[in-house]
């Protein structure tokens, strides 16, 4: 054999290799075969493996070398044949070889041999494994078919998968590398290179990205096996480090893999240092290098985490070499560590039993993790919060550290990240739900136990304050006996006294020299002690204590004298006692002592603890207190992740009895009108949650604690919060998901069957009607209930719960709405009704009571009369004749007693001769104006309708009719004649259109002409309307005021003629009147009126937006919310003053200011209306004049510039505002403007702008604030900008801004190469009798009617079309804002006939509105 092959076989780098080389030396390939000859040569080599075994390799290698050569031109067949050829040898060789092994004799010349071929066999396997490898990882990429079909397919042809014949091969390694392969080395260590040949199949396996799919499960575990038989047996430990490092590095699939193959390796195989040696590796990679190529970071950085997780006690013990990488600048790498670090918390150093060094670490690690939630990165923070939050579910953290995150979590929910929000939410949640200190945290049921408490410890205290026990003399000698005997035997040794014995003096008195006695054994001096009592003893035998004793043994007295002078005797004292009972005296004391000092020590630590414990709980609800006002507001973010986790933290608030929890739960409220299906569904399962699943053991007792928990919620609620609730819970109704034992509870309720106060009554009666909303059965089917108990002659003992009933019956109307495309008759009541007529006596019973719920029964009355009964306005004519009857009445009854008090009485108007009671007139008044209103409504929309309806029958059933009569040829004719006329009016939707037109002309002519005529009803009324309001001083009730000030407008709501000649006398009670009650109603009416008739009102929007700085916050709120309703619905034009609604975003009361936000939040929703808007805003507010200070400018200006984000708007306001600074005039416009600029995000293109507009701000740059604003802008621009050219830009223009700032204009004229900035002069301003906006105190003084002024006229479309053509001529940049400065005049008028506002720029009124 050795004559075959004498060369040695040498495993080559690359395939190459083996063609060339020294064939006297090594093995070389004498001849690679053509494809064609390779069958053949596959079958010669099969033959020779049958004959001589695993060594036929050795005359045959150039073949299967031929093959691989040649592996893409041959057919699979081959390939096949080859591998399974190569499987057999190998599998052979194997087998051979564990005998061969185990032969001592083996010759070298066969041990050579083996070898080679053992070589040979591998290289040639492993060879074909690379190229099927190869060769599918090609046909994958190429596969077109991503569910790959067409390679099923193909493998079902072909009958071969490679992918089923990569587990045997690797196996087949496996099992060689078992073998003990160094006697083929003779006893050597195997060969690098051989290792690493079969080591590296299983890597070129793992490259494959689909190798993490559980069908490759199999071959995944056979790669794991071989390479840990490759690291236990072969000392792979350092090739397999370098080859895993490099593989995280580039292969992102291989991660996980590893981590599980690694945890194998460690576990199964005891391979642990490798745990180390691959953390190790990776902590010594640069930070620097990592943060420069990212590109390996995520495969290390997921290794870590999961290897943290399988193996963490592995990996705290390698914890240290990692630590360097928390300080580079990559986000993914700090992930990866604090994730591990928290995996070592969860599953190793957990627990109360940890040693003192193990629980340094562990302290270690939290703090670190805490220093990492204000990590500079976004998601590091986020990270860390969802560590600790699985931290707190595991009940990891310490007690001691419950507070430090808390106060971190609460500050991070101010983070303008949303994703830390988000988890921040989460965390504190978790801290909620796994809180050790109560279920119940809130902070006034805690402060009350804890002051007790913190007493009662105080009061220990000061009982404990005695001198601290001290060790009793009795233990002292106890403890030095043993020396003191010692002493005594040796002193008392005949040998040795004379020679230890020292020169000692007794005392003349026993007292004495038992004080000299005990001195020296407090000093520890015991043999002059023993001495010295011996002389005693000798000196004063007939005295205490030296003659007590009369024991024989001399040690024995000796002792028995120390021990009594030390451990009590008092010398002088007690001399007749006995000494026996003297010492039992002194121990009994003292036992009596020593107990009752244990036990309060005991008791104050117990109390310590105590109030630890609820000072920590105290401390805890404070911090989830302040986090619920904060997470609050946050339910109105953008974020729709961010509301839900809100949303999900109140609900689990509500969980532990925190008493603000409520109005969290009241906030989320109008959430359920959200357009996001996400947050609406939220806020539907947060009341599942909190009220469908109450407590109980019946269903009765369940349906009551749902009903009282829902009236927690309605109680002092809002109406915006009831008609949300209403919402939800009509939701609830559709779906069946309130039980009837609910319905029937309140039914109850309501009919007294149930005792239940009023309040309560109220409340059932309410829930009823929001449960109609969805079921109108519910109220339907037990209407007559309602009429009898609700509106029968009781009605006057309750008038709030005749309202309520009221507003659930309306629930009938509102649900019974035709479905689109239908006519069904609308759902209406006859006037016989039993309904109506006790409405009717409710309302005229209760007209000559003085009740203050009578108003609002009474407006609920008239709307269900006009939404229910047939004829509505028959009623309600009724009423009113019968009330104004009762008026007259009573008018004739004061004015046949005529006294002295009607002038005097302050509850009697009184109108020269005659008085009426003031109540009786507030009635009248408010009863005229809702009927009004409601007869208006009734026309523009019940009546309207049906009126469509029913021409939509006509024309139905006219149609139906015609194609009965018309025959076909009748119809082609028709068709042929006048088919393009109608196909060309049914096109343009002519038909229906001009038919709604004549309708809507129809009601229009009603309403203008014989609503208020004098043969109405109503026409009798609006004369003492008109009086009360033009009459303030002789009508001085405020409630007569407001109520004849909301009939005025009601009225109005009729005629648009009636609102033009009336506009006036609105207007000047909106501006001069001093109760905030009757300003806040008349701009509601007048808001409604702009939407009815907003040609009329228009001339006076200034008025409206004048109310805007109404010195009342609720005029201000109300304000507010019509201009946000008239601005976004397009009603008003919106102008410069727009500023007044920016201006609120600064207002002291936090609803004004949410108000104005909700504003700017929609506006922004419309095509650049912001950005339109504010240059003009910025005018207007930086104008000193206007009242609105630095600080709050730049708060103002940091809201609104937050929706600037399109890079177009950005670059467009660089310029503009660069040009206003030529028409700014003072110092603090420049400095606001500075400032506006440094709140954009400026591009390169913007910096451009800067640089061509720099002469516009030049000469502005001396003034500090103005230049350190521009310095602003440079630093935000660099942080965004990273190319040479933008960096070189800015640094030009920074060198030109600090020339221009430390030399002055002069200067600035120079570096600007000659070019002149002329300064523009301050622009004449009209004198004004006040400012744009004046301080709110003076905004409603109305004591000099000459302030105030009619609105000037509007110009003609032709004036303006001229004054805008001159404008233009001007080379002066003019801006909207600088023209249209209005005076303080403008905003507020006294308004005489005269000077009444023309009516200009009309707004063409739709045929179809409707009133709203």
């Amino acid at each position: 054999m050795a004559a075959v092959l004498p060369a040695e076989f040498q495993l080559p780098l690359t395939a190459d290799d083996l063609l060339r080389g020294d064939s006297s030396r090594h093995y070389v390939v004498q001849e690679v075969l053509p494809a064609r000859e390779l069958p053949a040569a596959i079958t010669d080599f099969q033959a020779a493996f049958r004959e001589r075994g695993a060594l036929a390799v050795l005359q045959h290698f150039d073949t299967v070398y031929s093959l691989l050569r040649h592996f893409r031109a041959l057919d699979t067949a081959a390939k096949e044949d080859a591998l399974e050829l190569m499987m057999q040898v190998v599998t052979h060789h194997s087998n051979e070889l564990s005998t061969i092994l185990s032969d001592s004799g083996l010759s070298h010349t066969d041990r050579n041999a083996h070898l080679n071929a053992l070589k040979m066999n591998c290289y040639l396997l492993s060879g074909l494994l690379e190229a099927f490898e190869m060769e599918a990882f090609k046909s994958g990429l190429a596969e077109v078919d991503p569910a790959g079909k067409n390679k099923k397919s193909h493998a079902k042809s072909s009958g071969f998968s490679w992918e089923d014949e990569r587990e045997p091969v690797l196996q087949l390694f496996t099992q060689l590398l078992q073998l003990d392969l160094r006697q083929l080395w003779s006893g050597l260590v195997v060969e690098e290179e051989f290792v690493s040949l079969l080591t590296g199949c299983c890597y070129r396996i793992l490259e494959n990205s689909n190798i993490g799919l559980q069908r490759y499960r199999a071959t995944r575990e056979a790669a794991t096996h071989l390479l840990a038989t490759a690291l236990t047996h072969y000392d792979h430990m350092f090739s397999a480090t370098l080859k895993i490092t490099q593989m995280l590095q580039h292969f992102e699939h291989v991660a996980p893999l590893f981590a599980q193959a690694v945890t194998l390796w460690a576990k199964e195989y005891g391979l642990k240092s490798i745990v180390g040696e691959l953390l190790r590796e990776i902590g010594q990679k640069c930070p620097q290098e990592l943060a420069r190529d990212t590109s390996g970071i995520k495969g290390y950085a997921v290794f870590i985490t999961e290897l943290a997780e399988q193996i963490p006690s592995l990996v705290l013990s390698n914890m240290s070499v990692l630590l360097r990488h928390l300080d580079g600048e990559n986000y993914m790498m700090r992930n990866a560590i604090l994730s591990a670090m928290a995996e070592v918390l969860l599953q190793v150093l957990n627990g109360d039993q940890l040693e003192e060094a193990v629980r340094g670490t562990r302290d270690h690690f939290l703090n670190t993790l805490q220093a990492h939630i204000c990590d500079v990165h976004g998601f590091v923070r986020s990270r860390v919060l969802q560590l600790f939050t699985r931290i707190v579910q595991g009940k990891v953290l310490p007690l001691t550290q419950f507070l430090a995150v808390v106060s971190l979590a609460v500050g991070r929910l101010k983070d303008k990240s949303v994703v830390v929000v988000k988890n921040a939410i989460q965390l504190l949640a978790a801290f909620l739900s796994n809180n050790p200190y109560s279920c119940k945290l809130s902070c006034n049921d805690l402060a009350e136990p804890l002051k007790k408490e913190v007493q009662k410890l105080q009061e220990m205290k000061d009982r404990c304050r005695e001198p601290a026990p001290t060790i009793s003399p009795e233990e002292e000698w106890e403890a030095m006996l043993p020396e003191v005997r010692a002493a005594a035997r040796q002193i008392l040794q005949p040998s040795q006294e004379e020679e230890d014995e020292e020169v000692l003096e007794v005392e003349e008195t026993a007292e004495r020299a038992s004080e000299q006695i005990i001195g020296m054994l407090k000093k520890l001096n015991y043999k002059g002690a023993v001495r010295l009592t011996q002389k005693a003893v000798c000196s004063f035998q007939a005295q205490e204590p030296f003659s007590s004793f009369k024991e024989e043994n001399e040690e024995a007295r000796i002792l028995g004298i120390l021990e009594r002078l030390y451990t009590g005797f008092c010398p002088g004292e007690n001399s007749g006692d006995s000494p026996c009972e003297s010492g039992s005296l002194t121990t009994e004391e003292a036992a009596l002592e020593e107990r009752p000092q244990e036990q309060p020590q005991t008791e104050l630590v117990k109390q310590e603890m105590l109030v630890q414990y609820l000072q920590d709980a105290y401390n805890f609800s404070v911090k989830i207190t302040e986090a619920l006002s904060q997470i609050s507001k946050l339910m109105y973010e953008n974020s729709v992740s961010v509301v839900q986790e809100a949303i999900e933290f109140f609900v689990t608030v509500s969980q532990f009895g925190v008493p603000q929890a409520l109005l969290g739960v009241r906030k989320m409220l109008p959430l359920v009108w959200s357009k996001e299906p996400g947050i609406r569904e939220a806020v539907l399962n947060a009341y599942r949650q909190l009220y469908l699943s109450p407590s109980g053991n019946s269903e009765r007792a369940r349906a009551q604690n749902l009903v009282s928990s829902l009236y927690l919620i309605m109680v002092d609620a809002s109406l915006g919060t009831i008609q949300c609730l209403e919402e939800i819970i009509s939701e609830f109704v559709q779906k069946d998901e309130i039980k009837p034992a609910v319905i029937q509870l309140l039914w109850e309720q309501f009919t007294e069957k149930t005792q239940c106060s009023p309040l309560e009554r109220r409340a059932a009666v309410m829930l009823l009607g929001m449960m109609a909303r969805g079921k109108p059965e519910i109220i339907g089917s037990n209407l007559d209930v309602l009429v009898t108990v609700g509106l029968s002659e009781r009605v006057c003992e309750d008038y709030r719960l005749a309202e309520e009933v009221c507003n659930a019956i309306s629930k009938l109307a509102s649900n019974s709405k035709p479905a689109k495309g239908k006519n069904n008759v609308p759902f209406r009541l006859p006037q016989e009704q039993e309904l109506f007529e006790c409405l009717s006596k409710a309302v005229s019973n209760g007209f000559t009571q003085q009740s203050s719920h009578w108003i609002p029964f009474m407006e609920a009355a008239v709307t269900l009369i006009y939404q229910l009964a047939e004829g509505p306005e028959k009623i309600c004519a009724h009423i009113l004749q019968v009330c104004s009857q009762k008026a007259l009445e009573n008018l004739q009854e004061a004015d046949g007693q005529k006294e002295v008090e009607s002038g005097a009485s302050p509850n009697r108007v009184s109108d020269g001769a005659v008085s009426l009671p003031t109540f009786l007139l507030l009635h009248l008044v408010s009863l005229v104006g809702q009927v009004a209103l409601q007869q208006v409504a009734h026309l523009e929309v019940s009546v309207n309708a049906e009126l469509r309806r029913r021409r939509i029958l006509r024309e139905e059933e006219k149609t139906k009719k015609h194609k009965e009569r018309s025959d076909s040829s009748t119809i082609k004719q028709r068709a042929q004649s006048t088919g393009n006329d109608i196909t060309m009016e049914e096109e343009l939707g002519l038909i229906g259109a001009s038919a709604d037109d004549t309708e809507a002309e129809l009601i229009r002519s009603i309403c203008e002409t014989e609503l208020l005529d004098e043969k109405h009803l109503l026409s009798a009324f609006v004369p003492l309307v008109l009086k009360i309001c033009n009459n303030p001083g002789l009508y001085s009730d405020p409630a007569l005021r407001a109520a004849a000030a909301l009939a005025l407008g009601k009225v109005c709501m009729i005629s648009s003629e009636f609102c033009d000649s009336h506009l006036r006398l609105l207007f000047t009670m909106m501006e001069k009147s001093p109760l905030p009650v009757v300003r806040s109603n008349l701009i509601i009416a007048a808001g409604d009126l702009a939407i009815r008739f907003p040609n009329q009102v228009e001339p006076w929007t200034p008025h409206l937006y004048a109310r805007l700085r109404d010195p009342c916050q609720s005029v201000r709120q109300t304000a507010g919310v019509v201009m946000t309703h008239l601005i976004l619905k397009d009603m008003v034009k919106v102008k410069g003053q727009v500023s007044e609604m920016a201006a609120l975003l600064i207002d002291p009361e936090e609803a004004i200011m949410a108000v104005a936000q909700n504003f700017f939040n929609e506006l922004s929703h419309k095509d650049n209306a912001i950005y339109n808007l504010l240059p003009d805003m910025i005018s207007r507010l930086s104008d000193p004049a206007c009242g609105v200070d630095e600080e709050s400018f730049h708060t103002i200006m940091r809201h609104l510039f937050s929706y600037i984000t399109k890079d177009k708007q950005t670059e467009s306001l660089v310029e503009k505002l660069c040009q206003r600074f030529r028409t700014a005039r003072n110092e603090r416009q420049y400095r606001d403007l500075s400032y506006c600029l440094s709140l954009l995000p400026i591009s390169e293109r913007g910096l451009h702008k800067l640089q061509d507009n720099f002469d516009c701000f030049a000469d502005k740059l001396q003034d500090p604030a103005v230049y350190s604003c521009f310095q602003a802008v440079l630093v935000r621009f660099r942080r965004a900008v990273g190319k040479p050219e933008a960096k070189a830009l800015a640094e030009e223009l920074e060198q030109k801004l600090s020339a221009c700032h430390n030399q002055g204009l002069d200067s600035a004229e120079t570096c600007q190469e000659g070019g002149k900035t002329p300064m523009p002069e301050p622009a004449k301003r009209k004198t004004t009798a006040g400012s744009c906006r004046r301080p709110l105190s003076t905004a409603n003084r109305g004591d000099d009617d000459d302030d105030f002024v009619t609105p000037r006229p509007r110009a003609h479309q032709k004036n303006k079309r001229v004054q805008k053509s001159q404008r233009r001529k001007k080379t002066v940049i003019i801006f909207s804002s600088d023209e249209e400065n209005s005076s303080e005049n403008e905003l507020l008028a006294e308004l005489r006939e005269e000077e009444t506002p023309t009516k200009t720029t009309p707004i063409t009124r739709s045929s179809t509105r409707r009133l709203r």
